[in-house]
């Protein structure tokens, strides 16, 4: 199918992605993904050799300074691999927005992040506290002198082990409405923060990392370590009181966004597997490529992840031309996730009971695929947002929470 947004230098990009997945990631993710392996540091380093953790980030700080859609493209091409490739590329990013920070520092670890050298995790969710993540959120940072301590339990924090940095949404005293920000929990790679105690959660799929429960029981972190404006400093009561919220709400269109090219990524490695495996899988004496039944499964799944990455693709660009909006991104993040734990499922069907064993990756596409119903908003959240566009928000939900 013709794509108006497919330029000569997108196609050459897409392509020696697939290139890439086929040689470099497919294999690892075989080979690792049925034992919960963790991803090798050497394939994350030749990610960072193809520039893949730089695509957003200015090229005069060590970046491609590429937009959204490449972004998506991108990480389409390594979620047909494995979604957990796509997934570590989110977390890197500039940190040129650390105002606290001295210029240097910024400058230096915005270069590091562009190769894959300086990367966060998020610690956002709360075992009360998904959802409503705003009206939920019970982690506390009291400042006291120079430093913040943070107190709090959270939940749901992939790659807190192996992160340079760790994310974490508290409740701050002293700061304006409703005292939510983001503080930068500064660690060594490879361990947890001092004084913060965690488990693994056992998962059923997002395999390649761990996902973790983290205790953060007086963590001391300096004050300059707050996202956004530090309070005291002169620029602090320019910002206005909801622009925090505002400002991580407009920054989840583009995690969504990235959420539904992973799950068309998805969707498309089970459809190319369900189609070779049809082709190879004889039955009544011919292949069961032939049976009406499977081929009209195998074009609605096509035509499924078409209309996916169509949508996407519309969806990027108006966000890279500055007309995207909240329900575009959730429109797309609710109508790719959907589709790609059909589509997945439908290719575990094809299979047969071979799809139910780990000896086809079919398992694993269907697995992640099923997360992404989940994470960087349910499908629920995804539909409230989109209906409140449409209708305006009901009248009695602000007495509902």
């Amino acid at each position: 199918m013709t794509d108006a947004y497919m330029t000569q230098e997108r196609r050459m990009m897409q392509e020696s992605a697939r290139d890439f997945v086929t040689r470099e990631v497919l294999p690892v993710a075989n080979e690792l993904d049925p034992i919960q392996g963790d991803m090798p540091m050497e394939l994350r380093k030749k990610m960072g050799e193809m520039g893949y953790f730089g695509i957003r980030i200015p090229q005069e700080h060590g970046g491609l300074g590429l937009g959204v859609f490449e972004y998506s493209l991108i990480a389409e091409e390594l979620s047909r691999g494995w979604m957990s490739c796509a997934s570590i590329i989110a977390r890197s990013g500039s940190l040129m927005h650390m105002v606290g920070w001295p210029m240097e520092k910024r400058i230096e670890l915005t270069q590091r992040a562009a190769m894959g050298e300086y990367l966060h995790a998020g610690a956002l969710s709360e075992p009360e506290a998904g959802s409503d993540l705003y009206g939920g959120i019970k982690t506390r940072a009291v400042l006291e002198g120079d430093e913040w301590v943070i107190t709090g339990n959270k939940y749901w924090c992939t790659f807190a082990d192996g992160a340079d940095v760790i994310n974490v949404l508290c409740r701050v005293e002293g700061v304006p409405g409703r005292g939510i920000r983001s503080i930068m929990v500064e660690k060594p790679r490879g361990e947890l923060p001092k004084n913060c105690s965690g488990s693994p959660i056992p998962k059923i799929g997002y395999f390649g990392w761990k996902t973790w429960e983290l205790r953060f029981e007086s963590v001391r972190v300096p004050k300059e370590n707050i996202v956004g404006p530090v309070p005291g400093m002169r620029n602090h009561s320019q910002e206005s009181e909801d622009a925090p919220r505002r400002r991580t709400l407009a920054g989840l269109s583009v995690p969504r966004v990235h959420t539904a090219a992973r799950a068309i990524g998805l969707a498309r490695g089970a459809l190319e597997d369900a189609i070779e495996y049809s082709q190879e899988r004889v039955q009544f004496g011919r292949p069961i490529s032939e049976f009406q039944e499977t081929r009209f499964k195998l074009a609605r799944m096509a035509s499924e992840i078409e209309a996916a990455r169509q949508l996407m693709h519309h969806v990027a660009n108006e966000i890279d031309e500055s007309r995207g909006s909240d329900k575009d991104a959730s429109m797309v993040k609710w109508f790719a996730t959907e589709m790609a734990e059909r589509v997945t499922s439908d290719a575990l069907q094809i299979f047969g009971g071979a799809g139910y064993t780990k000896l086809h990756p079919i398992e694993r596409y269907w697995r992640d695929a099923r997360l992404t119903k989940i994470f960087e908003g349910t499908s629920e959240i995804q539909l409230r947002i989109i209906s409140d566009q449409l209708l305006g928000k009901p009248t009695d939900r602000d007495r509902l929470q």
